[in-house]
């Protein structure tokens, strides 16, 4: 059902193969519908060459044996003959209904190229090279001058995307991964005002600006900084980019591997209190990106003896590892990755429980609103 529906939008074209059988279940149904007529065109062709072979036994007074060909003439020639015909007007109808499917998307208001835009799409996010010349001519075809470098932009529901092709002129519609995304020109990666201003008051995730070969990698990042970041209805609803989340994605491209992360580097707090595990973290991690007591003091607001007592007792706990450069990278990473997965948990949970008041508030039992009738409420 969702191919079908891909195709009939025309964000997927039939595939050849089913074209082909298409075909072929075609030839077939119009070769049944004409067998009558086969059969009674194969007889009369027999019956004439019985007639003849008659008369020339009469005429000469002998019988000789009489090897014939198969030729236009014969009956499995005119059996041939026919069926190249029967085939030949299967042909003539699927060409014929292809036309008419062809004027039905013309009528129905598809802007000229489109099938070439989403070809080119098709090609520009294909991990497969394709040729200069080609990319050229779908270009051409479709409208859509090639530029430098692309941005991708994926859309919170399926129908935002044809709003956002409807304001940006230059935007390109296609399908990746299962879902509507546009790809836009981004000639200087540093300036992107303009689509900020475009895509105000919607939730959108924005790829890097990257080469056309490049293309669907800033697809991909996007899809990802989107299942990542979700979305805000009303007035908080923005445009995030992965511009800005780099390292983010980095670090939580893989969440199993960070789960792995963290619990090889932080095995030592594994015995401590939840309590005590959140606060040695905390302050492990300010110590690690501040440099100092005093820095992690100031970025935890408490005094910095405090921070000097946690960092004793995580002496005792880490050892000497501490004063590793490696050790001290690799616990950073863990840190920050199992905060950001803590920060993307409670982000999910906060929009869903917005959305459950929502929800609850938009349909109220009707047996409530009655009793607050009885009781004059």
């Amino acid at each position: 059902m969702e191919e079908a529906l891909l195709t009939t939008l025309g964000y997927k074209e039939q595939s050849r193969e089913q074209t082909d059988d298409y075909r072929d279940l075609a030839e077939n149904q119009v070769e049944t519908e004409l067998a009558p007529e086969l059969e009674t065109a194969g007889r009369s062709t027999a019956g004439s060459r019985e007639a003849a072979h008659e008369c020339e036994i009469t005429h000469e007074g002998r019988r000789d044996d009489i090897r014939e060909e198969a030729r236009p003439g014969s009956r499995d020639g005119s059996r041939d003959g026919i069926r190249d015909g029967v085939r030949a007007t299967a042909r003539e109808r699927l060409r014929g209904n292809y036309r008419e499917e062809t004027e039905e998307e013309a009528v129905e208001g598809n802007r000229p190229g489109e099938r070439a835009r989403q070809e080119l799409f098709r090609t520009l996010t294909d991990d497969r090279v394709a040729s200069d010349s080609s990319l050229t001519e779908l270009a051409e075809a479709a409208g859509w001058p090639l530029p430098l470098a692309v941005r991708a932009i994926v859309p919170a529901t399926p129908g935002e995307a044809q709003q956002l092709a409807g304001v940006m002129e230059d935007a390109l519609v296609g399908m990746f991964a299962g879902r509507p995304c546009l790809l836009v020109p981004s000639p200087d990666p540093e300036v992107r005002v303009p689509l900020e201003h475009l895509l105000r008051g919607r939730f959108a995730a924005v790829g890097h600006a990257v080469p056309l070969r490049d293309t669907a990698s800033s697809l991909r990042w996007a899809l990802r900084l989107a299942a990542l970041t979700p979305s805000r209805p009303g007035l908080e609803a923005r445009a995030v980019f992965v511009d800005d989340h780099l390292s983010t994605l980095l670090l939580l491209q893989d969440e199993p591997l960070a789960h792995a992360l963290a619990a090889r580097w932080l095995r030592p707090l594994a015995d401590l209190t939840p309590r005590q595990s959140e606060r040695l973290e905390v302050t492990l991690l300010a110590w690690l990106e501040g440099g100092g007591a005093p820095e992690a003091a100031k970025a935890l607001s408490v005094h910095p003896q405090t921070v000097r007592y946690r960092m004793r007792q995580l002496e005792k706990l880490f050892g000497t590892g501490l004063r590793d450069p490696r050790t001290r990278f690799e616990l950073e990473m863990a840190l920050r990755s199992r905060r950001l997965m803590a920060q993307v948990r409670r982000q999910h949970s906060r929009v869903t429980r917005r959305t459950a008041r929502v929800i609850q508030a938009d349909f109220t039992p009707l047996v409530v609103g009655r009793m607050a009738r009885v009781n004059g409420l």
